[in-house]
């Protein structure tokens, strides 16, 4: 019976010889477009454990904060000396100082604030503890090695310098109620980690303890907003497709009928995301695309699409975390 994971071939300048040649290589040749990557498996085995999990209501939780649902933190890494970012939900406003030595979060230091909120939800305190960083890499399905740790100290420290600035504007008959709040998000930081990266645990002694600042704790306390857990380890890598997610879950779960999110001007879609830098329309609606697609791969019920004339976003209710309404999000 023939090998079916190889063929034969003949070579220029090997007339009558035969080499084997292995399907991979065929494929490979002849249709690249099949090759699945070690990266594309691991996201198809997390969008069927995110689907098995929904059906069977056995999601493990996470928690994130109102502010950066609403409004987005930078998705890339901001130019230099650029310290002010500022992103607007209707009648939200976001603001963020960044530390002129750390500069501004973003990327998956994102992950960070929802690492430290869910902390604080299941321990009930905005003093959190934890024994690594491996223990938040293994939580977001991060690889570890010396790279990854040296990245999460470098977001925690860019967590710790930055300021946020977060206020509503609500109109109740001829009145208007004006609330701010200027907050950092930890008051204390106490961090530890391994010179050598295949050490990630150390003793008992060097235990990691962050103390929540006041503010960012009662924000989380009365505001906690669950997250599907599976779906932020999937797109730990996709900032802007992350974003889209836990907006569009909390969105969604607010509405009562179908609502047109217009795509731009000073309250659309654009000036939510923390993705700055698709100013052109076309471009952004691309993009715009490329995400629900994702998501809807996680989140088939998703009931969030594009209008005819592709200007609005529009969003029904739905509900992408099982838990949700039991927990009052």
């Amino acid at each position: 019976m023939p090998n079916t994971n190889t063929r034969s071939v003949s070579l220029p300048g090997t007339a009558g010889l035969k080499f084997l040649e292995s399907s991979g290589s065929v494929l490979t040749r002849s249709h690249p477009e099949l090759l699945l990557s070690k990266q594309k498996c691991r996201q198809v085995e997390g969008i069927t454990l995110v689907r098995s999990k929904r059906e069977e209501q056995k999601q493990s939780l996470a928690f994130s904060s109102r502010p950066f649902v609403l409004c987005g933190l930078p998705v890339r890494q901001p130019p230099p000396g650029q310290l002010l970012f500022e992103r607007r939900n209707g009648r939200f406003l976001l603001q963020m100082t960044g530390h002129p030595q750390y500069g501004l979060p973003f990327g998956q230091d994102r992950l960070v604030p929802i690492y430290l909120a869910t902390l604080a939800i299941q321990q009930k305190s905005p003093t959190v503890r934890f024994r690594s960083g491996a223990e938040m890499l293994d939580t977001f399905g991060l690889q570890k090695g010396g790279t990854e740790y040296r990245r999460l100290v470098a977001a925690f420290e860019r967590i710790f310098g930055a300021t946020i600035f977060f206020g509503t504007d609500t109109m109740s008959g001829k009145a208007k109620l004006v609330e701010r709040s200027r907050f950092h998000f930890l008051r204390e930081a106490r961090i530890w980690y391994h010179r050598r990266p295949e050490q990630t645990v150390l003793s008992g002694e060097f235990e990691n303890v962050i103390v929540l600042s006041d503010e960012f704790y009662q924000e989380i306390s009365a505001h906690p907003i669950p997250t599907d857990l599976e779906v932020v380890k999937v797109l730990a890598g996709a900032p802007a497709v992350l974003d889209l997610f836990l907006w569009l879950s909390y969105r969604c779960f607010l509405a009562r009928d179908e609502e047109a999110i217009p795509l731009f001007g000073p309250f659309g879609l654009a000036q939510q995301l923390g993705s700055v830098e698709y100013s052109r329309p076309r471009r952004f609606r691309a993009k715009l695309e490329q995400w629900l697609s994702t998501i809807c791969a996680l989140w088939p019920e998703c009931p969030a699409r594009l209008s005819a004339d592709s200007q609005s976003l529009l969003v029904g209710p739905g509900t992408a975390v099982c838990a949700a309404r039991r927990l009052g999000a």
